[in-house]
């Protein structure tokens, strides 16, 4: 026998999740970092489908016992200590005995408690999978774990009033600006106006970014990642006293999850609008102001 032989796995194990007209599939990443499609559900929904255990053929596997959990784990990539299970729910497929032949089996978690978006950041990993063993006994077992996705529809809440700031320069630069609200959902769009009071610097850029803050832990030992996701140009070249620009920036084509707070006492996400001014010595002035993010539809 080769060692390819003695090195392969005695069972193929196979999961399906069952199929619904309309499932979504959304694209979230795998151990090495690269993109897979994956099934979405909704927070409410019943996870079910089905198991194929293959053993090799002409072979018979003894095991003792196996089992589908559903799990869902949230993981801190700098620091695997703080990483924890948040959902564990556990079924028995097969009691102990003799695998001899191909065997299905259908597995439904009903009324699962899905808390948290999935969510797979620089720092932080929310994510939910199924997992299938078959336990061979003497500390040896056969694992399969397939993940799926979950998305939560949020609701905008009564803090909705508009944002309005202001850039100053003693004598030099005075700037008003005012976005619509706080609060955005994710296919939103940011309407808002900048007006120049006063203007002795020779300005040559303004833009408006989208941040997003992700911080890991709390207090003292809280570590963030800051991530520039987007740019939009609102101004090419010097405007004028008393002008008074509009901005429109479209969210759906950025790459946003909702606003997450202190998801698990684990980690946080949060998004802010910056507005940056740049002269032409390619001095830089800004003003950050956090907004809210929420999911209005799947």
């Amino acid at each position: 026998m080769s060692l390819f032989g003695l090195l392969a796995s005695p069972v193929e194990i196979q999961t399906t999740f069952n199929e619904i007209p309309g499932r979504v599939k959304v694209s979230v990443k795998d151990k090495n970092g690269n993109l897979t499609k994956v099934p979405l559900f909704t927070k409410d929904e019943d996870v079910s489908g089905k198991v194929l255990v293959k053993p090799q053929k002409g072979k018979k596997v003894d095991h003792q016992g196996i089992k589908i959990e559903l799990i869902g784990h949230i993981e801190i990539l700098n620091d695997k200590s703080q990483s924890t299970d948040f959902v564990s729910m556990s079924r028995e497929l097969e009691p102990l005995g003799i695998l001899s032949e191909d065997k299905t089996y259908d597995f439904n978690f009903t009324k699962v408690e899905k808390p948290y978006e999935s969510y797979y950041g620089i720092g932080a990993q929310c994510k939910y999978f199924i997992r299938v063993t078959v336990n061979r006994g003497f500390a040896s077992k056969e694992i399969k774990e397939d993940e799926f996705a979950v998305h939560i529809i949020g609701a905008e809440t009564s803090l909705t009033e508009n944002i309005r700031m202001e850039v100053g320069i003693e004598e030099c630069l005075h700037i008003e600006f005012e976005y619509n609200k706080s609060q955005y959902h994710l296919k939103d769009c940011v309407l808002g106006k900048v007006n120049f009071m006063l203007i002795k610097i020779k300005l040559k850029i303004m833009e408006l970014q989208i941040i997003k803050k992700e911080i890991v832990g709390s207090g003292q030992n809280a570590q963030t990642e800051s991530e520039t996701l987007f740019k939009y140009e609102v101004m090419d070249g010097g405007p004028t006293k008393n002008e008074i620009i509009p901005i429109r920036m479209f969210l759906k084509c950025i790459d946003l999850t909702p606003t997450y707070n202190n998801i698990n006492n684990r980690f946080s996400v949060k998004y802010f609008l910056n507005l940056v001014l740049i002269d032409e010595d390619d001095r830089r002035y800004f003003k950050q102001h956090e907004i809210e993010l929420w999911r209005n539809k799947i």
